[in-house]
């Protein structure tokens, strides 16, 4: 399995080094922006993000078709089959990959949140009631992100790479302003969980069935 997992990685490196990037950019900001605008509303900074997150929608779906699209037109699956490796092992494998790119993404960020907010606090004690917020988020963002990397595994065995980009981008449309509305709290999740299970699901009976 971990070799599975390695040769995903390998594979789909320049995912990481973007969510690395992504991360990084967002890291920077807010450390800017909490260091210029200390006496500044936190939840303010949930704004930086939005962008990020649209990113992210359009993004790992196309992780997740290249995944399937390049190993099915490669017959790299259908060669993995004939090693002592199941269909399952090897899907399972791709998943963990989508997971670790996401958490490449989310990891540093979150740990930075939380630093800057135990070296805030203390200074506004505004900071100090949104310890809470910041599970939330990170919370929500990994459940949508795997909701649209799961997307990308779903339709990447058709024909076309442009339909799991069209649907990222439909999919930015309609969970940004509902995150907006509901916020960061268990309705998204519930609903996001739901999708995902749905998704992995149709994702397994297709890969296990469909001819490699």
């Amino acid at each position: 399995m971990f070799t599975l997992i390695k040769r995903e990685i390998e594979d789909h490196i320049a995912y990481f080094i973007g969510a690395a990037i992504l991360s990084g950019i967002l890291i920077v900001l807010s450390i800017l922006a909490i260091h210029v605008h200390e006496d500044s509303e936190p939840i303010a900074f949930v704004g930086l993000l939005i962008p990020a997150i649209i990113v992210l929608i359009i993004g790992l779906p196309a992780m997740g078709v290249s995944q399937m699209y390049t190993d099915k037109n490669r017959r790299i699956s259908a060669f993995l089959c004939g090693l002592p490796v199941t269909r399952g092992q090897i899907l399972a494998a791709k998943i963990i990959t989508g997971i670790l790119a996401i958490l490449t993404f989310l990891v540093p960020l979150t740990i930075t949140a939380v630093v800057l907010l135990r070296l805030f606090a203390p200074l506004a004690p505004i900071y100090s009631g949104y310890s809470g917020l910041i599970f939330d988020i990170f919370i929500a963002t990994f459940l949508m992100s795997f909701a649209c990397y799961c997307l990308g595994l779903q339709t990447g065995w058709t024909s076309s790479k442009i339909t799991p980009t069209l649907g990222g981008v439909a999919l930015a449309f309609v969970l940004v302003p509902l995150i907006l509305v509901k916020g960061f709290g268990l309705h998204i999740a519930v609903l996001l969980v739901l999708f995902i299970i749905a998704s992995l699901v149709r994702t397994w009976h297709r890969f296990m069935s469909t001819s490699l």
